[in-house]
């Protein structure tokens, strides 16, 4: 996949929180009328797309009736010995980051890390909103 992109109300805010789950900024661009970018960072790519008068984006987290694209996922085995480690320290770093950017809002848990089993897998699963209330998912193989 080259990469999945994601509407944002504030590219600059939306840049900000993804720089905190470690991803960086490869290419700024316009399309057309708006503010774009692309985006690498945990094994995969975003592109971030200003949308200029942005509508509430549904809730696909809680919205059990809520049909299309649900998530993106990223798999943290590598990364961190636990998922609520990872989440307390993603939470300082966003507070911090709410010291310097106007409108950040805190982090948002939807999911704590919980266990979950997956095929003949057991994963840890934790689910947070990004600035815009995007759900995104972070796994991590227990065995």
């Amino acid at each position: 996949m080259h990469h999945a992109s994601i509407r944002t109300a504030d590219i600059h805010q939306a840049i900000a929180f993804y720089e905190q789950l470690g991803f960086t900024v490869n290419e700024r661009f316009t399309t057309g009328y708006t503010l774009a970018c692309w985006m690498t960072g945990l094994g995969g790519r975003i592109e971030l797309i200003q949308i200029p008068e942005p509508k509430p984006a549904p809730d696909a987290f809680n919205d059990e009736h809520y049909v299309g694209y649900y998530h993106l996922s990223f798999d943290l085995t590598d990364s961190t010995p636990n998922l609520s480690s990872w989440l307390v320290e993603l939470e300082q770093k966003i507070n911090t980051l709410k010291a310097s950017v106007d409108k950040i809002a805190p982090l948002k848990v939807l999911l704590q890390p919980e266990q979950q089993m997956i095929g003949d897998r057991l994963y840890e699963v934790a689910f947070i909103a990004d600035i815009d209330g995007l759900p995104l998912e972070f796994i991590r193989i227990i065995n």
